[in-house]
């Protein structure tokens, strides 16, 4: 897995943002819950994928037949922890791979 580019996040506890990842515009949800940090992915509006629990270093989509060319992941740049909410766009980066 090569990081093809990163998703710029803020630390706060609920966000969506809007990307253009591999030629796809992206609109993505990062929500933390009392079990761990979870997204949403959404291409040009269509559901991708829904409630997926965010890990350290874990692919996030995993299937092509979803719709969704390449995947996400996050990475802990200071550790192997898996991500949360106040780490976001310092210590947990959003990557793209492809």
């Amino acid at each position: 897995m090569t990081p093809q580019a990163f998703v710029t996040l803020a630390a706060v506890p609920a966000q969506t943002v809007t990307a253009s990842l591999g030629g796809q515009t992206c609109q993505i949800t990062v929500y933390q819950k009392r079990t761990g940090l979870y997204l949403d992915l959404a291409v040009n509006n269509t559901p991708i994928i829904y409630g997926v629990l965010c890990l350290n270093a874990t692919l996030i989509v995993r299937d092509a037949y979803l719709g969704f060319s390449g995947d996400l992941a996050f990475y802990d740049t200071q550790g192997t922890q898996d991500p949360d909410y106040t780490g976001l766009g310092g210590r947990y980066q959003l990557a793209y791979v492809a």
